[in-house]
C-alpha cells in the first residue's frame, strides 16, 4: 500500500515541476527583435492661401407653434386613425 502512495507523489511532483520548468522557460525566454527599418524623412512647408472674406450669417428660421401643455399632444405630426378590430365569430381565431 506505501509503494502505491510514494508511485502516486513521485509522479505528482515531477509533473509538478515540469508545469513549472515550462512556465519558467516560457517567462524568461526573449524574442529577437527584428531591427527598425530605416525611414527618410521629407519635411516640406506648404503655406495656405489667405481666408475668404466672412461671409453674413444667414437669418434665424421663423418660429413654429408649439403647445405649452405637456399633454396637448404632438403639433409636428399628422393625428393616426386606425381601422377598429375585426369581430370574429367566437370559437374562430
Amino acid at each position: 500500500m506505501r509503494s502505491g502512495r510514494m508511485a502516486r507523489r513521485l509522479v505528482a511532483t515531477a509533473g509538478m515541476g515540469a508545469i513549472l520548468a515550462m512556465g519558467v522557460l516560457t517567462a524568461c525566454a526573449q524574442e529577437e527583435k527584428a531591427p527598425a527599418p530605416e525611414t527618410k524623412t521629407i519635411t516640406k512647408t506648404i503655406t495656405a492661401p489667405a481666408a475668404p472674406p466672412a461671409t453674413p450669417a444667414p437669418p434665424p428660421p421663423a418660429p413654429t407653434e408649439k403647445s405649452i401643455n405637456p399633454t396637448g399632444g404632438n403639433l409636428f405630426s399628422p393625428p393616426v386613425k386606425a381601422p377598429p378590430a375585426p369581430t370574429a365569430i367566437p370559437g374562430d381565431h
